[in-house]
Protein backbone atom coordinates (compact mmCIF):
# COMPACT_ATOMS: atom_id res chain seq x y z
CA UNK A 1 0.00 0.00 0.00
CA UNK A 2 1.23 3.46 -0.88
CA UNK A 3 1.12 5.87 2.07
CA UNK A 4 0.13 9.53 1.84
CA UNK A 5 -0.97 12.16 4.35
CA UNK A 6 -4.20 14.11 4.02
CA UNK A 7 -4.80 17.02 6.39
CA UNK A 8 -7.94 18.96 7.24
CA UNK A 9 -9.45 21.17 9.90
CA UNK A 10 -10.94 19.64 13.05
CA UNK A 11 -13.77 17.08 13.16
CA UNK A 12 -15.92 19.16 10.82
CA UNK A 13 -18.72 17.69 8.74
CA UNK A 14 -16.72 19.22 5.84
CA UNK A 15 -14.51 16.12 5.96
CA UNK A 16 -17.28 13.65 5.10
CA UNK A 17 -16.05 12.73 1.58
CA UNK A 18 -12.60 11.65 2.77
CA UNK A 19 -14.04 9.83 5.77
CA UNK A 20 -16.40 7.99 3.42
CA UNK A 21 -13.52 7.07 1.11
CA UNK A 22 -11.72 5.68 4.15
CA UNK A 23 -14.68 3.81 5.67
CA UNK A 24 -15.82 2.37 2.33
CA UNK A 25 -12.28 1.27 1.49
CA UNK A 26 -12.22 3.38 -1.65
CA UNK A 27 -8.66 4.46 -0.91
CA UNK A 28 -7.69 0.86 -0.19
CA UNK A 29 -9.26 -0.18 -3.51
CA UNK A 30 -6.73 2.12 -5.17
CA UNK A 31 -3.79 0.76 -3.19
CA UNK A 32 -3.57 3.83 -0.97
CA UNK A 33 -3.13 4.06 2.77
CA UNK A 34 -4.28 7.59 3.60
CA UNK A 35 -3.46 9.01 7.02
CA UNK A 36 -6.08 11.67 7.78
CA UNK A 37 -4.59 14.27 10.13
CA UNK A 38 -6.87 16.90 11.68
CA UNK A 39 -5.74 20.21 13.17
CA UNK A 40 -7.65 22.96 14.92
CA UNK A 41 -5.88 25.80 13.15
CA UNK A 42 -6.67 26.59 9.51
CA UNK A 43 -3.17 28.01 9.05
CA UNK A 44 -1.62 24.77 10.29
CA UNK A 45 -3.37 22.80 7.55
CA UNK A 46 -2.04 25.08 4.82
CA UNK A 47 1.46 25.18 6.32
CA UNK A 48 1.67 21.38 6.34
CA UNK A 49 0.62 21.23 2.72
CA UNK A 50 3.08 23.94 1.76
CA UNK A 51 6.10 22.36 3.48
CA UNK A 52 5.35 18.78 2.38
CA UNK A 53 4.30 17.25 5.68
CA UNK A 54 0.96 16.55 3.96
CA UNK A 55 0.38 15.73 0.32
CA UNK A 56 -3.28 16.80 0.03
CA UNK A 57 -5.59 18.93 2.13
CA UNK A 58 -9.06 20.27 2.67
CA UNK A 59 -7.95 23.82 3.22
CA UNK A 60 -9.16 27.40 3.13
CA UNK A 61 -9.49 28.34 -0.53
CA UNK A 62 -8.39 31.89 0.14
CA UNK A 63 -5.03 30.54 1.32
CA UNK A 64 -4.47 29.02 -2.13
CA UNK A 65 -5.28 32.29 -3.86
CA UNK A 66 -2.99 34.32 -1.60
CA UNK A 67 -0.21 31.72 -1.94
CA UNK A 68 -0.53 31.73 -5.73
CA UNK A 69 -0.43 35.50 -5.92
CA UNK A 70 2.70 35.49 -3.79
CA UNK A 71 4.44 33.13 -6.22
CA UNK A 72 3.67 29.91 -4.36
CA UNK A 73 2.72 26.51 -5.75
CA UNK A 74 -0.60 25.65 -4.14
CA UNK A 75 -3.57 24.96 -6.40
CA UNK A 76 -7.18 23.85 -6.17
CA UNK A 77 -7.84 20.44 -7.69
CA UNK A 78 -11.28 19.64 -6.29
CA UNK A 79 -14.24 21.00 -4.40
CA UNK A 80 -15.31 20.73 -0.80
CA UNK A 81 -17.58 23.36 0.72
CA UNK A 82 -18.73 25.00 -2.53
CA UNK A 83 -21.73 26.65 -0.90
CA UNK A 84 -21.95 28.06 2.62
CA UNK A 85 -23.38 25.66 5.23
CA UNK A 86 -23.35 28.34 7.94
CA UNK A 87 -25.73 30.33 10.07
CA UNK A 88 -24.54 33.53 11.75
CA UNK A 89 -25.25 32.61 15.36
CA UNK A 90 -25.08 34.98 18.32
CA UNK A 91 -25.12 34.70 22.07
CA UNK A 92 -28.47 34.43 23.79
CA UNK A 93 -28.45 38.09 24.86
CA UNK A 94 -27.96 39.27 21.26
CA UNK A 95 -31.25 39.80 19.44
CA UNK A 96 -30.26 41.99 16.49
CA UNK A 97 -27.15 42.91 14.55
CA UNK A 98 -27.16 46.30 16.26
CA UNK A 99 -26.63 44.49 19.57
CA UNK A 100 -23.20 43.44 18.27
CA UNK A 101 -21.80 46.96 18.59
CA UNK A 102 -18.75 46.76 20.81
CA UNK A 103 -18.93 42.97 20.88
CA UNK A 104 -16.54 40.25 19.65
CA UNK A 105 -17.13 38.01 16.65
CA UNK A 106 -15.14 34.78 16.48
CA UNK A 107 -13.58 33.85 13.13
CA UNK A 108 -11.32 31.08 11.89
CA UNK A 109 -8.51 33.45 10.94
CA UNK A 110 -8.03 37.20 10.62
CA UNK A 111 -6.05 36.69 7.42
CA UNK A 112 -8.35 34.39 5.46
CA UNK A 113 -11.43 32.23 5.62
CA UNK A 114 -14.50 33.47 7.45
CA UNK A 115 -13.29 36.97 8.35
CA UNK A 116 -13.98 38.52 4.93
CA UNK A 117 -17.45 37.00 4.84
CA UNK A 118 -18.25 38.22 8.36
CA UNK A 119 -17.17 41.73 7.42
CA UNK A 120 -19.39 41.71 4.34
CA UNK A 121 -22.41 40.46 6.27
CA UNK A 122 -22.03 43.04 9.01
CA UNK A 123 -21.22 45.89 6.63
CA UNK A 124 -24.54 45.24 4.91
CA UNK A 125 -26.17 45.95 8.30
CA UNK A 126 -24.24 49.18 8.90
CA UNK A 127 -21.53 47.70 11.13
CA UNK A 128 -17.96 48.49 10.12
CA UNK A 129 -14.81 46.76 11.35
CA UNK A 130 -13.00 47.70 13.55
CA UNK A 131 -15.11 50.75 14.41
CA UNK A 132 -18.19 48.88 15.58
CA UNK A 133 -17.04 45.43 16.66
CA UNK A 134 -13.99 43.28 17.27
CA UNK A 135 -12.95 40.08 15.52
CA UNK A 136 -10.99 37.37 17.29
CA UNK A 137 -9.25 34.50 15.55
CA UNK A 138 -10.36 31.46 17.50
CA UNK A 139 -10.23 28.59 15.01
CA UNK A 140 -12.85 26.36 13.39
CA UNK A 141 -16.56 25.95 14.08
CA UNK A 142 -16.19 23.43 16.93
CA UNK A 143 -14.06 25.92 18.86
CA UNK A 144 -16.39 28.79 18.00
CA UNK A 145 -19.33 26.80 19.33
CA UNK A 146 -17.62 26.12 22.65
CA UNK A 147 -16.54 29.76 22.98
CA UNK A 148 -20.02 31.01 22.13
CA UNK A 149 -21.50 28.82 24.86
CA UNK A 150 -18.93 30.04 27.38
CA UNK A 151 -19.42 33.69 26.43
CA UNK A 152 -15.84 34.18 25.24
CA UNK A 153 -17.22 35.39 21.89
CA UNK A 154 -20.55 37.04 21.16
CA UNK A 155 -21.22 35.67 17.67
CA UNK A 156 -19.74 33.67 14.81
CA UNK A 157 -20.50 31.51 11.82
CA UNK A 158 -21.71 28.06 12.85
CA UNK A 159 -21.80 25.27 10.30
CA UNK A 160 -24.32 22.46 9.96
CA UNK A 161 -25.09 20.64 12.15
CA UNK A 162 -23.73 22.84 14.97
CA UNK A 163 -26.01 25.66 13.84
CA UNK A 164 -29.04 23.41 14.40
CA UNK A 165 -27.78 22.54 17.88
CA UNK A 166 -27.22 26.20 18.69
CA UNK A 167 -30.71 27.29 17.63
CA UNK A 168 -32.28 24.35 19.47
CA UNK A 169 -30.47 25.51 22.61
CA UNK A 170 -31.76 29.06 22.34
CA UNK A 171 -28.93 30.79 20.50
CA UNK A 172 -30.40 33.04 17.78
CA UNK A 173 -29.42 32.86 14.13
CA UNK A 174 -29.22 36.45 12.93
CA UNK A 175 -28.95 35.53 9.24
CA UNK A 176 -28.35 32.69 6.81
CA UNK A 177 -25.35 33.73 4.69
CA UNK A 178 -26.21 31.39 1.80
CA UNK A 179 -29.33 33.47 1.17
CA UNK A 180 -27.09 36.47 0.44
CA UNK A 181 -24.06 34.75 -1.08
CA UNK A 182 -25.42 31.74 -3.04
CA UNK A 183 -21.97 30.41 -3.97
CA UNK A 184 -18.77 30.76 -1.95
CA UNK A 185 -15.78 28.41 -2.15
CA UNK A 186 -15.01 28.31 1.56
CA UNK A 187 -12.79 25.23 1.45
CA UNK A 188 -11.42 23.10 -1.37
CA UNK A 189 -9.21 20.12 -2.13
CA UNK A 190 -5.73 21.60 -2.41
CA UNK A 191 -2.28 20.35 -3.38
CA UNK A 192 1.22 21.58 -4.07
CA UNK A 193 1.37 21.45 -7.85
CA UNK A 194 5.02 20.37 -7.81
CA UNK A 195 4.21 17.26 -5.77
CA UNK A 196 1.16 16.54 -7.91
CA UNK A 197 3.13 16.79 -11.15
CA UNK A 198 5.79 14.44 -9.81
CA UNK A 199 3.25 11.94 -8.47
CA UNK A 200 0.65 11.78 -11.21
CA UNK A 201 -0.22 8.11 -10.70
CA UNK A 202 -0.69 8.58 -6.95
CA UNK A 203 -2.90 11.61 -7.28
CA UNK A 204 -5.05 9.87 -9.87
CA UNK A 205 -5.63 7.01 -7.44
CA UNK A 206 -6.69 9.51 -4.79
CA UNK A 207 -8.95 11.40 -7.18
CA UNK A 208 -10.79 8.29 -8.36
CA UNK A 209 -11.61 7.46 -4.71
CA UNK A 210 -12.47 11.12 -4.08
CA UNK A 211 -15.00 11.25 -6.92
CA UNK A 212 -16.51 7.90 -5.89
CA UNK A 213 -16.92 9.18 -2.33
CA UNK A 214 -18.98 12.14 -3.48
CA UNK A 215 -21.21 9.90 -5.57
CA UNK A 216 -21.65 7.56 -2.60
CA UNK A 217 -22.47 10.43 -0.22
CA UNK A 218 -25.38 11.61 -2.37
CA UNK A 219 -26.69 8.07 -2.87
CA UNK A 220 -26.44 6.77 0.70
CA UNK A 221 -28.29 8.74 3.36
CA UNK A 222 -28.14 6.09 6.08
CA UNK A 223 -24.54 5.17 5.38
CA UNK A 224 -23.49 8.82 5.45
CA UNK A 225 -25.35 9.35 8.71
CA UNK A 226 -23.46 6.43 10.24
CA UNK A 227 -20.09 7.85 9.18
CA UNK A 228 -20.99 11.32 10.46
CA UNK A 229 -22.05 10.00 13.84
CA UNK A 230 -18.88 7.97 14.22
CA UNK A 231 -16.43 10.65 13.09
CA UNK A 232 -17.98 13.82 14.51
CA UNK A 233 -19.82 12.50 17.54
CA UNK A 234 -23.14 14.12 16.58
CA UNK A 235 -26.46 12.41 17.21
CA UNK A 236 -28.49 10.70 14.53
CA UNK A 237 -31.04 13.53 14.46
CA UNK A 238 -28.42 16.13 13.60
CA UNK A 239 -26.56 13.84 11.20
CA UNK A 240 -29.79 13.36 9.25
CA UNK A 241 -30.46 17.10 9.14
CA UNK A 242 -26.92 17.81 7.96
CA UNK A 243 -27.11 15.22 5.16
CA UNK A 244 -30.47 16.58 4.03
CA UNK A 245 -29.14 20.12 3.80
CA UNK A 246 -25.85 19.21 2.16
CA UNK A 247 -27.54 17.14 -0.52
CA UNK A 248 -30.57 19.37 -1.15
CA UNK A 249 -28.40 22.46 -1.70
CA UNK A 250 -25.36 20.58 -3.04
CA UNK A 251 -22.99 22.13 -0.53
CA UNK A 252 -20.63 19.33 -1.48
CA UNK A 253 -20.27 19.01 -5.26
CA UNK A 254 -21.79 15.89 -6.75
CA UNK A 255 -18.86 15.57 -9.15
CA UNK A 256 -16.08 16.43 -6.70
CA UNK A 257 -15.15 19.61 -8.58
CA UNK A 258 -14.60 23.15 -7.38
CA UNK A 259 -17.09 25.76 -8.54
CA UNK A 260 -15.96 28.68 -10.69
CA UNK A 261 -18.73 31.01 -9.49
CA UNK A 262 -17.96 30.11 -5.87
CA UNK A 263 -14.24 30.86 -6.25
CA UNK A 264 -15.06 34.14 -7.99
CA UNK A 265 -17.38 35.14 -5.14
CA UNK A 266 -14.59 34.39 -2.67
CA UNK A 267 -12.14 36.55 -4.62
CA UNK A 268 -14.57 39.45 -4.81
CA UNK A 269 -15.56 39.35 -1.15
CA UNK A 270 -11.96 38.94 -0.03
CA UNK A 271 -10.88 41.88 -2.16
CA UNK A 272 -13.18 44.18 -0.19
CA UNK A 273 -10.80 43.94 2.77
CA UNK A 274 -7.54 42.55 1.38
CA UNK A 275 -5.93 44.16 -1.63
CA UNK A 276 -3.86 41.69 -3.63
CA UNK A 277 -1.33 43.76 -5.59
CA UNK A 278 -0.22 42.76 -9.07
CA UNK A 279 -2.85 40.09 -9.51
CA UNK A 280 -1.32 37.29 -11.57
CA UNK A 281 -4.47 35.38 -12.46
CA UNK A 282 -7.39 37.34 -13.84
CA UNK A 283 -10.16 34.75 -13.44
CA UNK A 284 -11.31 32.24 -10.84
CA UNK A 285 -10.53 29.35 -13.19
CA UNK A 286 -6.90 30.38 -13.11
CA UNK A 287 -6.58 28.97 -9.61
CA UNK A 288 -8.27 25.64 -10.42
CA UNK A 289 -6.55 22.68 -12.07
CA UNK A 290 -9.36 20.39 -13.20
CA UNK A 291 -7.19 17.91 -15.07
CA UNK A 292 -7.14 15.38 -12.23
CA UNK A 293 -10.84 15.42 -11.35
CA UNK A 294 -11.81 15.31 -15.03
CA UNK A 295 -9.52 12.35 -15.68
CA UNK A 296 -10.82 10.57 -12.58
CA UNK A 297 -14.45 10.99 -13.66
CA UNK A 298 -13.61 9.79 -17.14
CA UNK A 299 -11.99 6.67 -15.71
CA UNK A 300 -15.00 5.73 -13.58
CA UNK A 301 -17.97 3.85 -15.08
CA UNK A 302 -21.09 5.93 -15.53
CA UNK A 303 -19.44 9.27 -14.87
CA UNK A 304 -19.90 12.18 -17.24
CA UNK A 305 -17.02 14.54 -17.88
CA UNK A 306 -19.42 17.45 -18.31
CA UNK A 307 -18.77 20.22 -15.80
CA UNK A 308 -21.43 22.54 -14.46
CA UNK A 309 -19.81 25.67 -13.10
Amino acid sequence: MEKIVFTAVSRNYFNMPVWIAQHQRMFADEGLEVAIELYEGVDEVTNRLRDGRAQLAYGITEHVILDSEAGGFLEIIGGNVNRLPFSFVAGKSIKTFDDLRGKTVGVSSLDAGSSSLVMKLLAARGLEYPRDYKMRAVGPILTRWEMLKSGEIDAGLQGAPLNYMAVDQGFPSLCEPRDEVPFFQFTSLNVDQRWAAANDATIMKFMRAFVRAHQWFFANREGSVSVAMRETGITREYALRAWDEYTADQIFPRDGDANTAAVQALIEISSLIRAVPNRVKSTADGYINRSYVNAAREALPGHSTAKAS
